[in-house]
């Protein structure tokens, strides 16, 4: 309840603070009633730039605020409202343009006002913002390329769009109302200040170290990193942080990567990660001795949170990192509660972790079910793909009763809440972990 409790008044901070520049503007004086679709076209474009100006706290990575949600529905949540901003603030030329054609006169360059200039340029960067994230994959553009080119284009969508705003100084010519706009763009530029330099620079204060590189079945390596000349972070099992590699933590070159280790290690902690992207690809040959800086942790995705008298998890390839820090922490803590593990794979010889799951099904009441789409002629386990047809003839009795928790890939993460829930475990009680966003 304490944590619905958080959600509820950070999803009123959030409609507050959207909301609170279009009342406030309606405060004193206000001009000569256009119509209603003059008004409705105003108010689209000051309710989108306020939409926009909340994204950058959005993504400052605040724990408080992201607590009761977890980062990554934070994240999924940021992407889904930016195209409602874009929605909204393209909506608001349409209406007028629409409204009175003669307008497209004063849009010509040789006789447009600078008000209109910086409206033009806010768009084009904002536009570019949603194509360039939208379809970073099929552009081919690099992932910490895309990064920092999101933050300039960002900034270059709020300025010029909060200088139109005053500009026009339509509902807004009075001294404090253009200086409430101000402050929001102030607040905004602030906020970059805050996540790229000042976190930064508290991070240089908290060096961690590669102490060792294991590697692991299906192209995967473990590093374990310890803090030098600080404690470390004590973290929930499940829960992820983003690491910096090879970099300072001023290059924006971070990477969110779920904890698999124990909650229980003391000053230690390890991160699984698989072979796949341009960084990744690389993690074999780290040393030990690599400085690291971590920016954590953060996520809801654990038992510690969700609390149930027993688990089910779903893992697929490499999303059994997370998995394995909440089965580790079970068996330090001597937890005997009833679980069932889904792991999901291409090849048995590829399995991560297959030798120590099979140790920890010693350790735990722990139950296992291998599914295959490559299994071994020999292979009497499940084969092809996860399905609820899989769930049905496994899942337990008590499935009401438990918790669970989701991880791989996203079309695989689809298929296990349908399943899932279709097979009776309430929606509520099912957890994903979501990171495939860009």
């Amino acid at each position: 309840m304490h944590q619905y409790l958080r959600a509820t008044f950070w999803i009123l901070v959030y409609m507050a603070l959207v909301l609170a520049p279009l009342f406030a503007l309606l405060l004193g004086p206000v001009p000569a009633g256009g119509g209603f679709w003059v008004d409705l076209s105003l108010a689209l474009g000051f309710a989108g730039t306020a939409m926009m100006a909340i994204m950058f706290l959005l993504t400052a990575r605040f724990q408080r605020a992201t607590a009761p949600f977890g980062i990554d529905l934070i994240y999924y949540f940021h992407r889904l409202a930016s195209i409602g901003a874009f929605a909204f603030i393209l909506a608001h030329p349409l209406i007028l343009v629409a409204r009175d054609p003669a307008l497209f006169g004063a849009m010509h360059p040789a006789v447009m006002p600078w008000h209109l200039w910086a409206g033009f340029i806010s768009f084009g960067a904002l536009a570019a913002l949603m194509i360039t994230s939208l379809w970073r994959k099929q552009l081919r553009i690099h992932y910490d390329e895309w990064r920092r080119a999101h933050v300039l284009l960002a900034v270059l969508a709020l300025v010029p769009g909060v200088a139109h705003i005053a500009g026009v100084a339509h509902y807004s010519a009075t001294p404090w109302k253009t200086w409430l706009w101000l402050l929001i763009m102030l607040s905004c530029l602030a906020t970059v200040g805050y996540v790229r330099l000042l976190k930064p620079m508290q991070m240089l204060r908290r060096p961690w170290r590669v102490v060792e590189v294991i590697e692991e079945r299906g192209s995967s390596w473990t590093l374990v990193v310890r803090p030098e000349r600080h404690a470390g972070f004590r973290f929930l099992p499940g829960q992820f942080a983003w690491l910096t590699l090879w970099s300072s933590p001023f290059a924006m070159k971070e990477h969110p990567f779920s904890i698999s280790s124990s909650a229980e290690a003391v000053r230690e902690v390890r991160f699984t990660i698989k072979e796949l992207g341009d960084f990744t690809r690389r993690i074999g040959q780290v040393k030990p001795g690599t400085p690291v800086w971590l920016d954590g942790p953060y996520g809801t995705f654990s038992i510690d949170i969700s609390r149930a008298p027993g688990y089910v998890f779903v893992a697929g390839g490499v999303g059994i990192a997370p998995v394995m820090s909440m089965l580790r922490t079970l068996a330090d803590r001597g937890d005997q509660r009833p679980l069932l593990l889904f792991y999901a794979y291409h090849t048995w010889e590829r399995l991560t972790f297959r030798e120590e799951l099979e140790q920890l099904k010693e350790q735990l009441n722990l139950e296992i079910v291998y599914v295959l789409s490559e299994p071994p002629s020999d292979w009497q386990g499940e084969t092809g793909y996860l399905s609820e047809e899989i769930f049905a003839r496994h899942l337990p009795a008590d499935k009401a009763a438990r918790e669970c928790f989701i991880c791989g890939p996203t079309p695989m993460i689809a298929v296990a809440e349908r399943g899932l829930a279709r097979q009776g475990m309430p929606p509520t009680q099912i957890h994903s972990e979501l990171f495939d966003l860009v």
